[in-house]
């Protein structure tokens, strides 16, 4: 008899007695679409996905696998692009069921929800409030709470708003051990010792579970205007951005950056898109401006400072979304742009940041050296100047074989990511680590930094229960999950 499997069932057997068996999955069919990740780089395995209904819940099944010795990898949307949420044995954890609005303070501008909230579940209730909740992803239709404070996600209006770690006010927290740790306070100020909520947001599932958070609201907005405009250069929009933040302060709420090839494959694969502009240009910027109070003139401010743009030859042309379809559809120009890279062929991807003021000259830097490296080779680098976070995505040469191009991978790391050290950057902005990116993190991070991380996971998640692998290289071998070829 094998006693780890009959203990394994024995396990499996307490989790159906509490949580009821429709919620503890086991057989494959189910457990299918849990096993990888959206890009698909990685395919792992799992006792069963289970799916507590609230943190009671959470809190039991944490205390039932520290007692057995069994891994858990949290998930919420399963939209990660690292590799994160992919599991190694063990359990998946699935947090859709925790999906309550608990609170709205509209005094204290506050919404407390739990981890398995869509993000937009969370924007609707808000809105429905009066109030904004501003995170804004291209997959926030499907994407959850929990994940977006995991990864400490930013999106388009990071510039603005800042990043989840600046939307967070208090976090409910399952500990490894099966302990909770309330920290649902919706206070802006509390200097009563360590900021403990800030270890577990971006900690990728490493050191505890968020089932529950308090999050920032902001006035609606009243007014918005869109731009989109053509530059001859990245150097040139970085400039562009410059005079914007100065001349409109935190009425600029988006600045996304495009390059030529990036907005011509999003025209050849979305036939329903539009040619924003009537010639084609090296850079394009989309821009946002947008005001809570009804009577801001936005459109003018942004005409202005456009046409003062165009006169220091700062801009080649631009156009103003004048009605809500017409923003729209600049925005999903922008939008569209990571769907349509898999269309082709092979994409390598590098989601880094520098320093705002070194953005242009990274994407230039960085486009010499692959392009002298790799013949024929297709940069696709954009993303949010206004945080510096850019996606360095490289296309595979026109007639190369795809497979033979995925290969280069680590060769294009090291090009990529050497020049991102050297602008005292980091080689992981808003995806975060996961697995694709552990590696690299001991050729990067600071040794110092590594020791702290190492300590705090071992304080937190001594016996290497939580998403064991992700992130820190624990010594542990992840012989469960096998690579696959990258579709996207």
């Amino acid at each position: 008899m094998d006693i780890h499997a009959g203990a394994n069932r024995a396990f499996i057997e307490g989790l159906k007695d509490r949580l009821g068996p429709a919620f503890v999955l086991t057989e494959a069919a189910d457990l299918d679409a849990f096993l990888t990740e959206t890009r698909g780089l990685y395919r792992g395995q799992a006792l069963a996905v289970v799916r507590p209904k609230d943190r009671d819940e959470v809190a039991f099944v944490m205390r039932e696998c520290a007692e057995h010795g069994i891994p858990v990898v949290p998930q919420g949307g399963n939209t990660g692009l690292v590799g994160g949420g992919v599991p190694a044995g063990g359990i998946v954890l699935s947090l859709t069921r925790l999906d309550q609005v608990r609170d709205l303070d509209p005094v204290n501008a506050t919404i407390t929800v739990e981890a398995g909230c869509i993000l937009k579940a969370v924007q609707d209730a808000a809105d429905q409030a009066g109030y904004l909740f501003p995170l804004s992803l291209a997959s926030e239709g499907s994407c959850r709470i929990g994940g977006n404070l995991a990864t400490n996600a930013g999106g388009t209006a990071v510039l603005r708003y800042g990043n989840m770690r600046e939307l967070t006010l208090g976090l409910e927290v399952v500990l490894a051990d099966g302990r909770v740790w309330n920290g649902l306070k919706g206070l802006r100020k509390d200097n009563t010792g360590y900021d403990l909520k800030d270890l577990f947001i971006g900690s990728e599932g490493t050191l505890g579970i968020i089932t529950a958070a308090v999050l920032k609201l902001f006035p609606k907005l009243q007014v918005r205007v869109t731009a989109f405009v053509g530059c001859a250069s990245a150097e040139r929009a970085l400039t562009l951005f410059h005079q914007l933040r100065e001349a409109a302060g935190d009425q600029l709420t988006a600045f996304e950056y495009l390059p030529d090839f990036g907005l011509e494959i999003v025209l050849k694969h979305r036939p329903s898109s539009v040619r924003p502009l009537s010639g084609r240009h090296h850079s394009y910027a989309l821009i946002e401006l947008s005001s809570p109070q009804r009577d801001a003139d936005l459109q003018g401010r942004l005409e202005t400072i456009l046409g003062q743009a165009l006169e220091q030859d700062l801009i080649e042309d631009a156009t103003l979304g004048t009605s809500e379809a017409q923003s729209q559809g600049l925005w999903s120009l922008r939008e569209s742009l990571s769907e349509v890279q898999r269309l082709e062929g092979g994409s390598i991807k590098h989601d880094v940041a520098v320093p705002v003021s070194r953005v242009a000259e990274f994407i230039e830097t960085a486009t010499r050296a692959c392009e002298a490296a790799m013949p024929g080779i297709r940069v696709c680098a954009f993303g949010h100047f206004g945080d510096g976070n850019v996606h360095f995505n490289l296309s595979q040469p026109v007639d190369m074989d795809k497979n033979a191009f995925l290969a280069q991978w680590e060769r294009f790391n090291r090009i990529v990511h050497d020049i991102v050290h050297r602008m005292d950057g980091s080689i992981a902005a808003e995806h975060g680590v996961g697995l694709i990116k552990r590696g690299e993190l001991l050729l990067y991070k600071d040794p110092v930094a590594l020791d702290l991380m190492h300590a705090l996971k071992k304080t937190l998640d001594p016996h290497n229960l939580l998403n064991p692998g992700k992130v820190l290289e624990t010594g542990d071998p992840l012989t469960a999950i096998s690579s696959l070829t990258v579709h996207s």
